[in-house]
């Protein structure tokens, strides 16, 4: 009776966690998988057609375009500017503060910081009064306004700007600490060899910082596969700025199309899980 007891015990405090994950993500998965081949009303069978519309209408081959110019803009300038903030902050006396003012946009809902910026954008015609600072300042310095969420392609740089705004902090918190971690006798060592700065940050910094620039960047890629919330916000999609999962929202929510909205969930969802598991890698072979 002892032994019996003894074998339910890891059971007994496994099961909840399992129960949970499949009543909450392996049934909702399965479930979207099966809803994405019935109609719009989850009554009929249509077999491929949703996918069919997934890879071949106009605004869903303009979310992917969307999606990749946000993929490659995105994804290098938060990396890349949070590796240069890290560097740089650490060679300044007011280290904790320049992190906090670099990671401030954080601490703002992603909602929050849309609204905020759409206002800086804001946009009216020539000879009417400017409420938004961007075009305020464009006009006192003798320019024209400029429509900053109207005009594609600008409007989609814009927007990555937001999101660059938002996420440099938090690749900068995690960059430094790696950096941090990086011996000083192996740059002191490549110093005294005669290295320049370049050379330094190339042969060092750069190979000790691999982990933790690979977990970084693997988490921007989900993140901005999934970006929803700056779109939804300042343009809804609208002008040329559609991305995935917002035309996923849309199919759903606004023109009640099930089937359709559960194919492109399945999309995004099998976009995502190779970055997921090379961040997932990465991550126990830090550990171990």
């Amino acid at each position: 009776m002892k032994r019996k007891t003894s074998a339910l015990t890891p059971l007994f405090y496994v099961g909840p966690a399992v129960l949970f994950l499949l009543v909450y993500q392996v049934y909702p998965a399965l479930q979207t998988i099966y809803l994405s081949f019935l109609d719009r009303r989850s009554e009929s069978f249509v077999g491929l057609d949703n996918y069919k519309y997934v890879f071949t209408s106009q605004v869903m081959l303009r979310a992917f375009k969307n999606n990749l110019l946000w993929l490659v803009l995105f994804t290098a300038g938060t990396v890349g500017l949070g590796l240069l903030f890290a560097i740089l902050v650490d060679r300044v006396k007011y280290e904790r503060l320049a992190k906090s003012i670099i990671f401030m946009p954080m601490a703002i809902s992603f909602v929050g910081a849309g609204v905020v910026w759409k206002f800086m954008y804001s946009y009216k015609p020539a000879g009417a009064e400017q409420i938004g600072l961007l075009n305020q300042i464009m006009v006192i310095l003798g320019f024209e306004p400029k429509g900053w969420l109207l005009e594609n392609p600008v409007n989609n740089l814009a927007l990555i700007v937001v999101g660059l705004w938002i996420w440099t902090g938090y690749c900068m918190v995690i960059l430094s600490a790696a950096y941090k971690g990086i011996p000083k006798e192996l740059l002191e060592a490549g110093q005294v060899d005669g290295a320049n700065d370049w050379q330094v940050f190339r042969h060092i910094i750069i190979p000790e910082m691999r982990p933790a620039l690979t977990m970084v960047t693997t988490t921007m890629l989900v993140n901005v596969l999934k970006i929803f919330d700056i779109i939804y916000v300042m343009t809804n999609g609208n002008f040329g700025t559609e991305v995935i999962a917002n035309r996923m929202f849309k199919e759903m929510f606004q023109y009640a199309n099930t089937g359709r909205a559960s194919a492109i969930a399945v999309v995004l969802f099998l976009m995502i899980i190779p970055i997921m598991f090379a961040n997932i890698r990465q991550k126990l072979k830090g550990e171990g």
